[in-house]
């Protein structure tokens, strides 16, 4: 299996997603067993990559080859099909390995049966099978394939619940963006291979020079996927996409977010790195920060615990464009600072996933006990759900970049990366993060404290199960951040 690891991790979700309509025929329980066994799959076969790739090697896999390590056809031109795994692939696949699990083992439980809970585990398994093939795509064309099996999935996603009005309104919003930003990647695809005759990154990213057409195909991987990962100010379509999609499904959201964020590092670093000019890592700060200001004062006026905190999702994205922003903007010189901002950028990507995560999995909690997630009708919550009131309160923590947890360790690298470039700029970001906080203070405020509130049914155990893991990672990656940044963090940056 180790040889074909790779693969495996976007085949058998893929794949195995087709059969859960097929499983729930026989027995609804071996469905939910059958989910659960493919994102662990994914996970261990993510983990068996990320150990090779983060020690420096490049894993080359070559689809239809006899030898999948051979690169070149017989006449000698890259045109394979080819997965390119190196250190940032290896730590996309790292995040979307945990938190895929976590995620299925959440949602098994809070869909109930007559809302759709074969399609939905189906569409998620999708969305998981599209994430690695975004991550380990070492082709230009492929990478437009999965980035559309991604959308298809995360929009069935989004507007599954039918029933409401909102999300389908949702979906369709979700769905047009999708497809203005996928119709721009294409096309910005068929430029550098009318240019180039080829598609595979490496290949071009030796070739490109810089020319008026490298550049037109530039600014349409720009708007294509900045659209997709909710840079402001495209962003209109995060807030409404993760409120109305189940809060139990919105972690896996957030990480489809994150992996169009990264394929603009891959464009940016891999295909352009020699060419790039120092106003575009100066486009990537300016928007960067328009997003995190932006969405942090949305954020403040919302009464839906779920928008609340997807606001404070999109807020976060503003941060990573801040920090990898920085490095584009000093890649020339590559003065120290660079890499520091790099690496705060990228940690932040998995800082982010399990911080936005947890506060989505205490928003099911919520809606599973209360059926409302108004904040002008919670309230007492933390007397009947202390664990839940526990979980939001540290991931609230967390996402305003309090030590000793997670968030502080990727955002005091972001700081002080961007203090290199400019004190503006870390002035920008800290008082976001000081109005971040006050945000969720006030949330934490309206849904968990007050009068005791008696509620009639239990949290299930494999949210709270869910809940737990994702905390201890917050906790951990906090105290500890050195080792991951230097094992993990470092690499994936350089």
């Amino acid at each position: 299996m180790g040889t074909h690891a790779p693969i495996l991790a976007i085949a058998v979700p893929l794949l195995g997603g087709f059969a859960l309509p097929l499983l729930a025929r026989f027995h609804k329980g071996l469905r939910d067993a059958w989910a659960i066994v493919v994102a662990l799959f994914v996970s261990v076969c993510a983990g068996y990559v990320a150990s090779r790739v983060l020690s420096g090697e490049i894993w080359v896999y070559v689809l239809g080859a006899k030898n999948p390590a051979d690169t070149l056809a017989p006449g000698g031109f890259p045109i394979r099909i080819m997965l390119t795994v190196d250190a940032l692939s290896g730590f996309l696949g790292i995040i979307a390995g945990i938190i895929g699990p976590l995620m299925f083992l959440a949602l098994i439980r809070f869909l109930p049966e007559e809302e759709g809970k074969t399609l939905s585990l189906t569409l998620a398994t999708l969305l998981l099978a599209g994430i690695m093939g975004m991550a380990y795509t070492g082709d230009l064309f492929n990478f437009f394939v999965f980035l559309e099996v991604t959308s298809i999935a995360a929009c069935g996603i989004i507007g599954f619940r039918t029933w409401t009005s909102r999300a389908p309104e949702a979906a369709f919003k979700t769905m047009l963006l999708y497809a203005l930003s996928g119709l721009f990647f294409l096309l910005g695809v068929a430029f550098l291979y009318g240019e180039y005759g080829a598609l595979n990154m490496a290949y071009v990213s030796r070739e490109i020079r810089g020319t008026t057409v490298d550049r037109l195909a530039l600014a349409l991987f720009l708007s294509g996927l900045l659209m997709k990962a909710a840079a402001a100010p495209m962003h209109f379509w995060a807030p409404d996409a993760y409120g109305e999609t189940p809060p139990a499904a919105t972690p896996l959201l957030v990480v489809n977010t994150q992996v169009s964020l990264y394929g603009l590092w891959r464009v940016l670093f891999t295909l352009y790195g020699g060419v790039l000019d120092r106003g575009v890592g100066w486009l990537v700060v300016a928007l960067g920060l328009l997003t995190m200001v932006v969405a942090a004062f949305m954020a403040f006026v919302q009464t839906d615990l779920g928008r609340l905190v997807a606001y404070g999702a999109v807020s976060q994205i503003g941060y990573m464009m801040l920090g990898v922003g920085v490095g584009l903007v000093a890649l020339p010189g590559k003065p120290p600072y660079a890499l520091v901002a790099t690496q705060g950028g990228v940690f932040h990507m998995l800082n982010d996933a399990l911080t936005v995560g947890l506060l989505f999995l205490c928003v099911a909690a919520v809606e599973w006990v209360r059926g409302t997630r108004d904040l002008r009708e919670l309230g007492g919550l933390g007397h009947s759900l202390p664990e839940v009131g526990l979980c939001f309160l540290l991931s609230s923590l967390a996402l305003a970049g309090i030590p000793p947890l997670n968030g502080f360790a990727s955002k005091i690298l972001i700081y002080e990366g961007s203090f290199g470039l400019s004190p503006i700029l870390t002035a920008v970001a800290v008082l976001t993060s000081i109005l971040l906080l006050a945000v969720f203070v006030r949330a934490f405020q309206g849904a968990f404290l007050g009068p005791r509130v008696e509620v009639g049914k239990k949290v299930p155990w494999q949210l709270l199960l869910a809940m737990g893991i994702l905390a201890v990672g917050i906790v951990v990656f906090g105290l500890v951040p050195g080792f991951f940044v230097e094992k993990m963090v470092g690499p994936a940056a350089e």
